[in-house]
């Protein structure tokens, strides 16, 4: 078990959880980590961190189905060139939350980090508000209609789902699995922040009491 404060952000596409992220690393005074560790596993594994995305976040490239842990029927160079993302991807993650108090959005660190106890949390909301706050950060040029918006939005979740199943047994977005889920329907991130920053500092007070 760790002694560092290492808060885990699961979240839903379009829920605002990246910013809730920032938001409460701020509020905390701790580091945060979001597409730093993208950006490592790149440079480690001497890909794009478009590759690198792809395949970590999907889960899969084109012919390809890729589950950590598990053995392959075969290996191929884009099979091994996966494994050894994933690999890299842990190794990221577990030496940055070794090293300070952190907040890490996605990439399943609720799973990488289970043995240092983090504060995990899911963040989600209805497809309502998902695409309101879609639309209010996409590139101006992205004229996308409400229908075409919504798949996007259910292919990306489905997507993190995946992942989650390529290094855990449990579901993503499964209550059981976090310490706190927060609905952020119709809620201002910069309102809610403070509040679930509170609750984080009972839970790590918590913690350390009874160690």
């Amino acid at each position: 078990m760790s002694d560092k404060r290492i808060i885990t952000i699961s979240r839903e596409f379009g829920s605002g959880g990246r910013e809730l992220g920032k938001r409460l690393a701020d509020e905390l005074g701790v580091a945060y980590f979001d597409k730093e560790i993208l950006e490592a596993i790149a440079e480690q594994t001497n890909t794009s961190e478009w590759y690198a995305q792809e395949v970590l976040e999907r889960g899969m490239l084109p012919g390809y189905t890729l589950h950590f842990g598990h053995s392959f029927s075969y290996y191929s160079p884009v099979a091994q060139q996966a494994v050894n993302l994933m690999v890299a991807e842990r190794k990221v993650i577990k030496e940055l939350a070794e090293k300070q108090d952190c907040v890490i959005v996605g990439r399943g660190a609720n799973k990488i980090l289970e043995d240092d106890e983090p504060f995990n949390i899911f963040v989600y909301a209805d497809m309502e508000s998902k695409m309101a706050r879609c639309r209010e950060r996409a590139p101006e040029d992205e004229h996308l209609t409400d229908k075409e918006l919504a798949r996007k939005i259910r292919q990306v979740d489905t997507a993190r789902a995946k992942t989650q199943e390529m290094i855990s047994d449990f579901k993503w977005g499964d209550k059981r699995w976090y310490h706190l889920c927060v609905n952020t329907s119709g809620l201002p991130i910069p309102e809610t922040a403070p509040l679930v920053a509170e609750y984080a500092k009972h839970w790590f007070e918590r913690k350390e009491r009874y160690k």
